[in-house]
């Protein structure tokens, strides 16, 4: 086969990763780029070669294509990744590429701006008799009174968008304007075009897509369906494949119309086509994204074809290597995202240090992860963090599985959605395939209750316990020699050893130690818990015959995180002689003052709302703030004067940053 010596990738974080993993497989030689924050990523350190593309700013680096192809020139680059999201569907940056020689490993730019912008795709399969729901532009004149001939709920949506970004529901005519002022603004942010459309919105439907790849020679198949319904702020966060709601009728009738739309417009390369599928099974047509989806894994789990490397031959003029009749769906599988983010806050990100990072091994487990290590999640990136794909026989041996992984999959330092997945998974609803794109919207309060009740039910000294046993008998650059009363020191309290949870104190009396089982006094109960193995961040012990394996790493602040079933634990040692500083005391800053308005992460301001000397009412939106690819509108905490204002649009932000200071 012929194909490229050396490709640059686009992008950033996992998805780079992935595909220099299958360049690398067919021999090919990959390039990065790295903005300044990413300078000590994984995909710049995996590469074969990696160059500074530029500040934090989006578009100052990963949008800025003219730099792109520079680095792609001077390095020598047969070909460019774009990967998905930032350029992946910019007609302008694969027409640069055309221009400068440059195979774009993707569809050509006529097809990304035929297919990519939604309202020109709209136009397109409606001239092919497929079915879709009512939609208006914003280039349809008084595009207000338009959308008044469409039945309520509606759907704004960014019309080059995509990745669940620019979108809106609208329950009233008179949430219009404002909604579309901000589903514009957050367009042209990401998107760099600020034209929007509106559709009618279906209630609780299910999202399915058609995985196509068509060659340049006029060949075109589907890899079959993905279902994405779970989703939280219209991103997807579990997806699976194939289906359980779809009959073979169906499946086939979608995949005939996903081909239909792309031979219609000579699509080559690998596209994703999204349909509606409501609670009869009528399907329609939702959009075309040009591009490889976040989600493909799963796809390529059950049908066993590497889409990137079918991208890659595809780009560099090989025909097809399959026909319909090839592709077979074997098996389950399910994708599960890990994402920085607090779901019982709203799935509010959390970015900041990793202390600790393990992935699940096993059999039939992928990760795709930005990291191999512990990391620095950025605030101004997409928090997604990685992606666990598992594939079994069948849809309910794949459920247990990714619950098994998930509780496997140890992330310390900061907040995750990974016991949100694992209860998501165990949720009735979903395991019976009761579901649809408002799943979260309806159980994610009774999915974070049953996480709080679960983690309470573990007695609260089990994780204090097992970083005590594990801080006591793995101790690095120490000898190793059994003696406990010389691991716990002379100078330290022996009697009684004193750590901290959760502002509660515990105490334990170490009565002996043998042979790895100990008898501990603790509130005048005697325990005996048995130590089976403990290795660098991992024990396995046993007490009153429940066996217990914890994960455990300590932070600089020598604050222990203990994980227990996926749920994480903050422990801290008392009687040692050292200062501690306990994260309870950690944080206090003017943001806890009602007169000072902070962000609740690092970000930018997008938008002032007031000005000083303004009166405001409680619950007035004072200040957007973007950070992690979502827009936090912060709120005015009471009634209130608006005194100072300490920024301006477009200023970045720290959550130490006093943004606006309020007075009575």
């Amino acid at each position: 086969m012929s194909t490229f010596n050396k490709i640059l990738i686009a992008n950033r974080g996992e998805i780079a990763v992935r595909i220099m993993r299958t360049a690398k497989k067919m021999g090919i030689s990959t390039v990065a780029v790295y903005s300044e924050p990413d300078k000590d990523s994984f995909h710049a350190k995996f590469a074969d070669e990696a160059y500074n593309i530029g500040s934090a700013d989006l578009a100052d680096s990963y949008l800025n294509y003219n730099k792109i192809i520079k680095i792609a020139k001077k390095s020598n680059c047969d070909a460019i990744h774009p990967g998905y999201g930032f350029l992946s569907e910019n007609p302008k940056f694969a027409a640069a590429c055309e221009e400068n020689n440059i195979i774009f490993i993707g569809p050509d730019s006529k097809a990304i701006l035929q297919m990519g912008n939604k309202i020109e795709a709209r136009s397109l399969v409606k001239k092919l008799n497929i079915p879709m729901t009512q939609s208006v532009s914003s280039e349809s004149g008084n595009i207000v009174e338009a959308c008044k001939k469409i039945p309520l709920p509606l759907l704004i949506k960014a019309a080059a968008g995509g990745g669940g970004k620019g979108m809106r529901i609208v329950n009233s005519y008179d949430e219009l304007a404002d909604a579309f002022e901000a589903t514009s603004r957050e367009a042209l942010k990401y998107f760099g075009d600020g034209n929007v459309y509106v559709e009618q919105f279906i209630q609780n439907p299910r999202h399915i897509e058609i995985q196509i790849i068509g060659d340049k020679h006029g060949n075109c198949i589907h890899l079959f369906e993905r279902e994405c319904s779970i989703q939280r702020r219209y991103q997807k966060i579990v997806e699976e494949s194939p289906s359980a709601t779809l009959t073979n009728e169906v499946r086939l009738k979608m995949g005939e119309a996903a081909v239909k739309i792309a031979k219609s417009i000579n699509y080559s390369n690998a596209g994703t086509i999204e349909f509606l599928v409501d609670k009869d099974l009528n399907f329609y047509f939702l959009e075309m994204n040009t591009r490889v989806q976040v989600e493909h894994p799963v796809t390529e789990m059950v049908t066993g074809i590497d889409i990137v490397e079918e991208q890659i031959r595809i780009a560099s003029g090989s025909p097809l290597r399959y026909k319909q009749d090839d592709i077979k769906q074997n098996g389950h599988a399910i994708e599960s995202r890990i994402y920085a983010e607090n779901p019982a806050k709203n799935f509010m990100p959390s970015p900041g240090e990793i202390t600790f990072y393990q992935e699940p091994e096993g059999q039939n487990i992928r990760i795709d992860s930005c990291t191999n290590k512990p990391v620095v999640i950025q605030s101004f990136f997409d928090p997604m963090i990685a992606k666990l794909v598992c594939w079994a026989e069948t849809r309910e041996k794949a459920i247990l599985k990714s619950k098994k992984a998930l509780s496997e999959f140890i992330i310390h330092g900061i907040e995750t959605n990974i016991p949100y997945l694992s209860e998501l998974l165990n949720n009735e609803s979903f395991i019976e395939n009761k579901i649809s794109t408002k799943f979260c919207d309806e159980y994610t309060t009774q999915i974070v209750e049953k996480i709080a009740h679960k983690k309470s039910v573990l007695p609260e000294y089990i994780p204090v316990l097992a970083y005590l046993l594990y801080d006591l008998n793995f101790q690095e650059n120490i000898e190793k020699n059994n003696n406990i009363w010389n691991q716990i020191g002379y100078w330290r309290d022996i009697i009684n050893i004193r750590l901290n949870s959760y502002e509660k104190e515990f105490i334990f009396n170490i009565i002996s130690s043998n042979n790895n089982k100990y008898k501990l006094l603790f509130e005048e109960n005697l325990l005996i818990p048995e130590i089976h193995s403990i290795s660098k961040g991992k024990i396995w012990f046993s007490l009153n015959e429940n066996i217990y394996t914890a994960y455990i790493s300590v932070s600089a602040m020598k604050i222990a995180s203990v994980t227990i079933d996926a749920f994480t634990y903050e422990v801290n040692r008392l009687d040692v002689l050292e200062e501690l500083t306990s994260y309870s005391n950690l944080g206090h800053n003017a943001g806890n003052n009602t007169n000072s308005i902070t962000s609740p992460m690092p970000g930018k301001v997008i938008k002032i709302n007031v000005s000083e000397n303004q009166e405001v009412k409680k619950g007035n939106v004072l200040i957007i703030v973007e950070a992690m690819k979502m827009e936090n509108s912060i709120t005015a905490p009471r009634d209130c004067k608006i005194e100072k204002i300490n920024v301006k649009a477009g200023e970045m932000v720290e959550t130490s940053t006093i943004m606006i200071s309020l007075t009575e």
